[in-house]
């Protein structure tokens, strides 16, 4: 008899972390605007360098407050490291890789996405206050990805 009492406890805990946990994925996906970053397209890694826009990486205004940033992310760093953009901006960065898998995080924002060679990724985020983040790479790329860091610098 103590046995079925066990197994219902066991089952009611289960079940309620289940919903628990299905609760902070809605929260995250519709309350905090955190979702999966968007595929923009795909590219010849053989050709980033030579592909528009990829051919001259940077920061564009695209509208009023409104930029795009076009970045690389290559053994062992991003291309542009430095990004400056005004506070109230959003920001569309699209992304690739003419190498190797990269990560790149954007500390205190939700931006953070796997950057994969022959893959564009799309990400978009409004950066509301003057500030300096720090962007890095969260996946192992080789002997020199503590080296490989940036900032986006919002005035």
């Amino acid at each position: 008899m103590k046995v079925h009492v066990y197994e219902k406890a066991f089952l009611s805990i289960g079940g309620g972390m289940l919903l628990v946990f299905l609760g902070a994925l809605a929260f995250a996906t519709l309350g905090a605007g955190i979702h999966l970053p968007d595929r923009a397209g795909s590219i010849d890694p053989q050709a980033v360098r030579t592909t528009p826009p990829f051919d001259d990486p940077g920061v564009r205004e695209i509208a009023p407050g409104k930029y795009e940033v076009v970045m690389v992310a290559q053994a062992w760093s991003f291309d542009p490291a430095e990004v400056r953009i005004p506070a109230g901006s959003e920001v569309t960065f699209r992304i690739t890789s003419p190498d190797v898998i990269h990560g790149i995080h954007v500390e205190h924002t939700t931006i953070n996405v796997m950057v994969v060679p022959g893959q564009i990724s799309e990400m978009r985020y409004t950066f509301r206050e003057p500030r300096e983040h720090l962007i890095i790479c969260h996946e192992y790329c080789g002997i020199g990805h503590h080296y490989m860091y940036g900032k986006v610098i919002v005035e």
